[in-house]
């Protein structure tokens, strides 16, 4: 059957949101990709998602490829999300992946235990596996896949890994958001693989104009809805992120 045939849909948790895509939400189940510039709130629109979520009977797991968790844990915290009953009560579970990059020797991903050299996409995808499992979790995010895309030098690499995670985390079912770094920003930017690949795609873009910066988010692309696809502002609030869907970026 094709993925979009009698599409479920879940709420994003992001104030907003779900007004530029039919008051609908995320299709159920869909792999969306996430980018942005730095210090765009790609973190915060992710945790913001798994957060909701709890809130509504939907368990999550996030995968941390980059800052250790009490790290990003803290920072969401002055944001006014916290996340640590939910934590405490195991409606979220947490990967921590980032001593990869960081440790030598030995690392354990939910237990199973490899060498740093020897790391493998399979591995993570396994540990993925488990911790979705022990929780039933309905929703992941991935943190992020620039930190993922280290390993891979070449561009046919990257691609190819991409394509081997989206087919190792799609049977799981759960609703995923992938974050990454938006590498070019300029609206006649050239497109990157992974928008490609992904079944929806949202862009957060933070710009400096007249002395100022602006933030704006866009829908470019969701699989099975007729989606708005102009940019709209957002900002950062207590709660996290916060878009404003009649207005719009000049």
């Amino acid at each position: 059957m094709n993925r979009t045939d009698k599409l479920q849909f879940v709420a994003t948790g992001i104030m907003g949101l779900d007004a530029l895509l039919e008051n609908k939400g995320f299709p159920s189940g869909f792999n969306i990709v996430v980018m942005g510039s730095p210090g765009s709130g790609k973190t915060t629109f992710g945790l913001q998602f798994l957060y909701y979520g709890c809130l509504n009977g939907e368990n999550g797991v996030y995968v941390t490829l980059d800052e250790r968790p009490e790290s990003v844990l803290r920072n969401v915290l002055n944001l006014g999300i916290d996340l640590t009953e939910f934590l405490q009560k195991g409606n979220i579970s947490i990967v921590d992946a980032s001593p990869i990059r960081t440790i030598p020797g030995e690392v354990k991903l939910g237990g199973i235990s490899i060498g740093k050299k020897d790391f493998s996409l399979a591995a993570l995808i396994a540990a993925v596996t488990n911790h979705v499992r022990n929780i039933n979790a309905k929703r992941l995010v991935i943190d992020s896949l620039t930190s993922f895309f280290i390993q891979y030098p070449r561009g046919a690499e990257r691609r190819a890994a991409f394509m081997e995670l989206l087919e190792g985390i799609t049977p799981l079912n759960c609703t995923t958001i992938l974050l990454t770094e938006l590498r070019f920003s300029g609206m006649d930017r050239p497109y990157q693989f992974e928008e490609f690949l992904a079944d929806g795609v949202i862009i957060l873009r933070k710009q400096g104009k007249n002395s100022a910066i602006v933030r704006s988010i866009q829908v470019e692309k969701m699989r099975g809805v007729n989606h708005n696809v102009e940019p709209h502002p957002y900002r950062f609030t207590r709660g996290g992120l916060e878009v404003f869907p009649t207005e719009k970026v000049l």
